[in-house]
């Protein structure tokens, strides 16, 4: 509900969002030098994370050396948090590019890492075309942002 009555914003996410300079209500948990670390506020699972670079690019082979570096081991560092904060079972970690491949922000790559348990599945996204989580997107935004902002790289 949160979502649905809040003002949707224009434009690139990924560009807007680190560059409003208000990380808590962007649910932006890290900012590097080349790359940030957000919450997806449409997740498939409960924490469900997205790494991307700052600089506007539509695939993975268009980031420099250093995009590539930081991204890659912000990714390393998500699971390594999620592990130890929330112990899921297993991660879907990847990228979806180009809108024929689900991405929603084609032309802003971010990696997506996404928790998950043995039987996370239930009927309700089948039946209801609904996910249920188990936890607000705020207590776990709280709950991960204090081994974020112990994070260096």
């Amino acid at each position: 509900m949160d979502y649905i009555k809040s003002d949707k914003t224009e434009g690139c996410i990924f560009c807007i969002l680190p560059a409003a300079n208000d990380d808590e209500k962007n649910h932006i948990l890290f900012k590097g030098t080349h790359s940030f670390v957000i919450m997806n506020i449409f997740p498939y699972n409960c924490a469900h994370l997205m790494v991307s670079p700052f600089r506007h690019i539509d695939c993975i082979t268009a980031q420099n050396e250093s995009e590539q570096k930081e991204v890659t081991q912000l990714t390393h560092e998500c699971i390594n948090i999620l592990n130890r904060v929330i112990g899921p079972d297993g991660f879907n970690v990847g990228y979806n590019i180009g809108k024929a491949a689900g991405a929603g922000f084609d032309e802003h790559i971010h990696c997506h890492i996404v928790p998950r348990w043995s039987g996370d599945t239930n009927f309700m996204p089948v039946l209801g075309e609904v996910k249920v989580h188990p936890e607000h997107l705020r207590a776990t935004y709280e709950k991960l942002l204090p081994h974020f902002k112990n994070l260096t790289l």
